[in-house]
C-alpha cells in the first residue's frame, strides 16, 4: 500500500467483547474492517484528538480519541508494527502518539481522573483501567463515602460474551485529599457530583438529537421511547433500558406490510444485544405506515456541516418510518435495505409462511430471505446450500393441495422450514428463486434447469418420477381425479399392503424422499392419501357402490421408468442382500434416502436412461393413439376419456 499500512487480525476493543477485523491507515485517517464483513470504523483525521500506545498481555493496544469525546482500541499489533505505525502517524498526520503504562500489580487503591467521558483509575504513575462515561446509565450515593456506577445492563455485548460488567463502586474516604470535602459535603460526594456531569444522563453534549415517542417493538416486545445520540440510540422502556453504540448497527431494512396499516424497520445488529440469557441480533419496530411526524434535528449548523453534510438535514417532514431510518442511517453510517423485485401473488412484497409454529411474512430479498416478526430469521443468499418445495402437511389432499412448504438447507448444515405457504404463490416464488440460481433440489428433470414449474405443480405424470416431487404433486391446478391409476390396484388379498414382484420397484413416499412404486396389484400410495376402506355388506361387497374401474389396454405402452425408478431397480437387491431382516417399507425407505442424498452428477446415469425410456414411451404412445379406432361420443353421458 503505497499511501498507508494495512494490519490484519487486529481487534476492536471495548465493553462490547472483541472482534477480529483489519485495520488501515493513510494520510487521511483510520479504518478498520470486520473479519467476514460488517460494521466499518473511519475516523478522520481532522477528528482525531490523541492516539496513545500500551503494552497489553502477549501484545499492544492503538487507543484512539475523537473530538466527539469517543475512544477506540484496536489490540493485536506487534512490537515491530509499535514502531512502523507510529513514524506513519507522524509524518503522514502531524501527530505524536504517546505511551500509557499499564498497572499489573494488582492493588485495588489509587486515585480518579476524569477527563470528558473517560474515567481512569490510577495506581500510582500507571493506569489500572478505564471507564466510557456513556456506557453508565446512572450513577449514586452509598452512605457518605461510597460512589456506585450502574451500567446499561442490556448494552450491546459479544454473543460468546458470559459475562458482562453491572456495576462498580468506589470508597471515597473522608480523608482523600484529591475530593475534598467540607461539613455539607463529604469527598464521596464532590467525586459522585465530578462523574455526574460526564454521564450520558447530565451531559450536554449528549443530549438526544432526536426522540420518537411510544414506538412499538417486536423484538425485544415492548412499548419504548427512542433516542438518536450522536454516537449511540438509546431503547427506553418501562423494564428495560438497551443502549446501543452505533458501531453495533450492521445494516438496515424497511420491510412494508401488504394490505395492512403497518411498516416493519429492522436494526440488524453485530454483536447482539441481551436481555438476561436472550440474544437480540435484531430490533424489529413497527410503525404506523401512514403517520407524518415533523422532526428537527438538534445539532448545530457548524456540526451538520462539517461532520454530517450530505448526511443529515435540519429537520424532517416525512412518514415516521422514514424519517426515523433517515436520521439513524445519518448518524450511524449504515447502509438500508428495501424490497426488491420479488411480488406476491397478491403483489405485496412478502409471503405468508410459519416458521417454528410462528406465523408470520417471509421477505425474499435481492441477497437474502428474511422472516418476521418472530423468531426474525435472515438467510443470505451466500449460506444456503440448497432449498426444497414440500408437499405441505400429512393429513392428505384436502389439506395439502392448497399450500407447500420452502425447505432452506445452510451450508453449515442447519435447516429452516418455512410452512403453509400459499399454492398460488409457489410460481412467484419459484421464479425468483430459480433467477438468483440458487440450487433447488427438486426440478422436474434433475438438471436444475428451469421451466420447472408445470413439472412441479401440474404435470403429475413426470411428479411421480422423482421422490422430491411426489411431496407436492396434489398442488396441481387441477382438482384430484377420484379414478384409480391405471398402474396401481388394491391387492384384495393382502389389504393393500406392497409386495415383491420383479416386474416394479419399491420406495417409501416418507419424508427421506422414497416414493412407493408398485406393480399392477400395488395399492396407490406415491404421492396420493391411503385408500379408505369401506364398510363390506355380508355378501362381501361394499356398503357403498363402488365406481365402476376402468379396465387398461394390454396393448396401451408402458409407461417411462423415472431416474428414482432405473436407480431403485439397480440398487434393490444390494440393500436387501445387505439387511435381509429389513420388510420391503424400511428397504423401500432406505432406498429414498440413498437417493436424496445423492449428488446430480452421481444421478446423471439413471436421468439418462429415464430419457431414453421417455422417448420410448412417446413414440409408442404416438403410434398407439394413431391405430386407436375412433370413439362416438355419448351426449348423454359425455365425452370419451382417452386412457392417456
Amino acid at each position: 500500500m503505497a499511501d498507508g499500512l494495512i494490519f490484519n487480525n487486529i481487534l476492536l476493543g471495548g465493553r462490547t467483547g472483541t472482534n477480529p477485523g483489519q485495520f488501515k491507515v493513510n494520510s487521511g485517517g483510520l479504518a478498520w474492517n470486520r473479519q467476514g464483513g460488517g460494521k466499518t470504523i473511519r475516523i478522520d483525521k481532522a477528528d482525531i484528538t490523541s492516539v496513545e500506545w500500551m503494552k497489553v498481555p502477549r501484545a499492544y493496544q492503538l487507543e484512539v480519541r475523537t473530538k466527539d469525546g469517543l475512544f477506540y482500541k484496536f489490540i493485536g499489533f506487534r512490537e515491530q508494527d509499535v514502531s512502523n505505525l507510529t513514524n506513519f502517524i507522524q509524518n503522514n498526520m502531524g501527530i505524536s502518539p504517546d505511551e500509557k503504562q499499564l498497572s499489573v500489580s494488582g492493588h485495588n487503591w489509587g486515585r480518579v481522573d476524569l477527563d470528558g467521558n473517560m474515567l481512569t483509575f490510577m495506581v500510582g504513575s500507571k493506569q489500572a483501567f478505564e471507564v466510557f462515561l456513556a456506557d453508565v446509565s446512572q450513577t449514586q450515593m452509598q452512605g457518605k463515602t461510597d460512589v456506585l456506577l450502574e451500567f446499561h445492563v442490556d448494552d450491546t455485548t459479544g454473543a460468546n460474551e458470559k459475562d458482562s460488567l453491572m456495576d462498580m463502586s468506589f470508597h471515597v474516604p473522608t480523608s482523600n485529599t484529591q475530593f475534598i470535602g467540607n461539613e455539607e459535603r463529604t469527598s464521596a460526594q464532590v467525586m459522585w457530583e465530578a462523574i455526574m456531569s460526564g454521564t450520558d444522563g447530565s451531559n450536554p453534549s449528549e443530549e438526544a438529537v432526536v426522540t420518537f415517542d411510544g414506538i412499538a417493538i417486536l423484538t425485544p416486545r415492548g412499548r419504548y421511547g427512542v433516542e438518536l445520540h450522536v454516537s449511540f440510540l438509546r431503547l427506553q422502556g418501562q423494564a428495560s433500558d438497551f443502549k446501543i453504540q452505533y458501531s453495533s448497527i450492521v445494516r438496515l431494512f424497511i420491510l412494508p406490510k401488504s394490505n395492512n396499516p403497518h411498516t416493519i424497520v429492522v436494526v440488524t445488529l453485530d454483536p447482539p444485544i441481551r436481555k438476561g440469557q436472550t440474544l437480540y441480533p435484531h430490533i424489529v419496530i413497527q410503525f404506523e405506515t401512514d403517520t407524518v411526524v415533523e422532526k428537527k434535528m438538534k445539532l448545530s449548523r457548524e456540526l451538520l456541516e462539517e461532520k454530517y453534510k450530505d448526511r443529515l438535514e435540519e429537520s424532517y417532514q416525512d412518514l415516521v418510518h422514514e424519517v426515523f431510518v433517515k436520521a439513524l442511517r445519518g448518524l450511524s453510517g449504515s447502509k438500508v435495505t428495501r424490497p426488491g423485485s420479488f411480488r406476491s401473488s397478491q403483489g405485496g412484497y412478502a409471503v405468508k409462511s410459519s416458521l417454528k409454529a410462528e406465523d408470520g411474512l417471509l421477505y425474499p430479498l435481492e441477497k437474502g430471505f428474511f422472516f418476521l416478526p418472530k423468531p426474525p430469521t435472515l438467510i443470505l443468499h451466500e449460506e444456503i446450500e440448497f432449498v426444497e418445495f414440500e408437499r405441505h402437511g400429512t393429513g392428505g389432499a384436502s389439506m395439502s393441495s392448497h399450500y407447500f412448504d420452502l425447505l432452506i438447507k445452510l451450508i453449515n448444515d442447519q435447516e429452516h422450514l418455512f410452512r403453509n405457504i400459499q399454492r398460488s404463490e409457489y410460481h412467484n416464488l419459484f421464479n425468483f428463486i430459480n433467477g438468483k440460481n440458487l440450487k433447488i433440489m427438486n426440478l422436474g428433470d434433475g438438471q436444475g434447469t428451469g421451466g420447472g414449474v408445470a413439472d412441479i405443480l401440474l404435470d403429475t405424470e413426470h411428479a411421480a418420477g422423482d421422490p422430491y416431487l411426489a411431496r407436492i404433486k396434489n398442488q396441481a391446478g387441477d382438482e384430484e381425479s377420484d379414478e384409480e391409476d391405471e398402474d396401481f390396484v388394491l391387492d384384495k388379498d393382502d389389504g393393500g399392503s406392497p409386495t415383491d414382484d420383479s416386474g416394479g420397484e419399491e420406495s417409501d413416499a416418507s419424508e427421506s424422499g422414497g416414493q412407493k412404486e408398485k406393480s399392477s396389484k400395488k395399492e396407490a400410495s406415491s404421492s396420493k392419501p391411503p385408500a379408505k376402506r369401506k364398510p363390506k355388506g355380508r355378501d362381501g361387497e361394499s356398503s357403498e357402490k363402488r365406481k365402476p374401474k376402468k379396465k387398461k389396454d394390454p396393448n396401451a405402452p408402458k409407461r417411462p421408468m423415472t431416474p428414482f425408478m432405473f436407480f431403485s431397480k439397480s440398487e434393490r437387491a444390494g440393500v436387501k442382500k445387505s439387511n435381509p431382516d429389513l420388510p420391503p417399507t424400511d428397504i423401500a425407505k432406505k432406498l429414498g434416502e440413498m437417493w436424496q442424498k445423492m449428488s446430480t452428477e452421481e444421478k446423471q446415469l439413471y436421468i439418462q436412461q429415464s430419457q431414453v425410456d421417455k422417448k420410448r414411451y412417446e413414440k409408442e404412445s404416438a403410434d398407439y393413439r394413431a391405430a386407436a379406432p375412433v370413439v362416438p361420443v355419448d351426449l348423454d353421458s359425455g365425452p370419451a376419456n382417452d386412457s392417456d
